[in-house]
């Protein structure tokens, strides 16, 4: 350790030394969490305006999530799916009842999520739809994310994510996102399993499709028997103001993928959601996960859920989120650094303008002197994403803290 250097340099330097440089984070080194705020080793309070890109929906540490992760720790934490387990298909008969599907399959992370929705889709496409094998195609939309395997990468058409590490995923296909006649050419051919699709794009920088887009993805998908994928990852669970993101325009995708904030925040859980039609056609043996359905990950989606609802944490961010995006819009006709203000519930974003060399990096840091955790994406974007249990003087608290330093940018 530098002499003289600060608890976080040491532990930033511990991380750099000994860890991947896969990451760039915000140089703070957070110690502790309760609901909107942390704290890093030195005792500094921030309000956390990223809540682990939506994972932690219900606020940190929630004290009922916790308190079910730990009775349920100290009984039973993982079987294997080799048995039986107590907790499994209590869960199961939970989560398929909350949301109206027929079955989940659980996994742990939101891109094995993506991988299992994939898998069926194609399962579903040979067995169901009768296309030929291995000729089966997936369509996705340009700025998706959905994660950092293989298959995730091989459907993005962002550099940053692909170059380097082909050969890619076959049989994808990109089309332009918001673009329904691009996504109807697409689906015409016959070979065709599945369109998978954010509601929202979210590490795309939050953005918002017409009204009336998703409407016409089911459409279009019911015309030419296609899957329809929600990736629900990051814009599922009140995040966006409603329970989905889809529910804004009353659609119900064929499959549902979940994760992050399904654990509010506590560990890797993932569920995928379909009909019997399209879940049946996986047999024993072809898909499956050591910690997939594992009783303490089922306790603690279970109460996560309860917290979502009985809270009613979507109510809160539909209407703090008109209130923030008006309050960022009057912000951004007082000044000529941000350039746009877009969002749904607790889920927007601002386009901030270089101005004398400083970028949205630069103003992520100055968020940090000042009190509040946010990160840039694309470079010139910044992602607000409060835990939604947010209340409304937080959030102006918190407005006040963006306009400080976007006007002094």
């Amino acid at each position: 350790m530098v002499a003289n250097a600060t608890k976080s340099e040491y532990l930033m330097e511990l991380e750099e030394n000994y860890g991947a440089h896969n990451y760039h984070p915000i140089p703070v080194v957070l110690e502790r969490g309760e609901g909107v705020f942390v704290w890093d080793v030195e005792g500094k309070k921030y309000y956390d305006f990223l809540a682990a890109y939506s994972a932690v929906n219900q606020g940190h540490c929630h004290p009922r999530i916790i308190k079910a992760l730990t009775t349920q720790a100290q009984k039973l934490t993982l079987t294997s799916r080799a048995f039986y387990n107590s907790v499994l298909g209590e869960y199961e008969k939970f989560i398929t009842e909350y949301f109206g599907y027929d079955k989940v399959l659980p996994m742990n992370t939101g891109v094995e999520g993506g991988e299992t929705a994939l898998k069926l889709a194609r399962r579903w496409a040979y067995d169901v739809k009768g296309v030929p094998e291995n000729k089966a195609k997936i369509v996705f939309a340009n700025g998706n994310f959905w994660g950092r395997t293989l298959a995730a990468i091989s459907s993005s058409n962002d550099p940053s994510s692909y170059k380097g590490f082909g050969p890619y995923m076959p049989g994808y296909e990109l089309v332009d996102y918001n673009n329904l006649t691009a996504l109807e050419n697409a689906l015409k051919d016959p070979n065709t399993a599945a369109f998978m699709v954010e509601p929202i794009q979210g590490e795309a920088g939050v953005v918002v499709p017409d009204n009336g887009y998703l409407k016409g993805v089911r459409e279009l998908c019911n015309k030419y028997n296609v899957l329809f994928i929600a990736d629900e990852v990051q814009t599922g669970l009140c995040r966006t103001g409603k329970l989905l993101a889809c529910d804004h325009e009353q659609i119900k995708p064929d499959i549902l993928i979940l994760g992050k904030a399904l654990s509010g925040g506590t560990m890797p859980v993932a569920a995928i959601l379909a009909n019997n039609e399209i879940m049946l056609t996986i047999k024993p043996g072809e898909h499956g996960s050591t910690y997939g359905g594992n009783p303490l990950a089922c306790a603690v989606a279970m109460e996560a859920l309860k917290v979502l609802k009985e809270e009613k944490l979507a109510e809160n961010s539909e209407t703090l989120g008109v209130l923030f995006r008006a309050e960022m819009t009057k912000l951004m006709n007082e000044c000529s650094v941000i350039t746009a203000v877009r969002g749904k519930g607790l889920f927007n974003a601002i386009v901030i303008k270089e101005k004398n060399g400083k970028t949205a990096w630069d103003v992520c840091l100055e968020f940090a002197k000042n009190g509040l955790l946010a990160k840039p994406t694309h470079g010139d974007i910044i992602r607000f994403a409060p835990p939604l249990t947010i209340n409304k003087e937080q959030l102006l608290a918190c407005v006040e803290i963006i306009r400080k330093v976007i006007l002094a940018h």
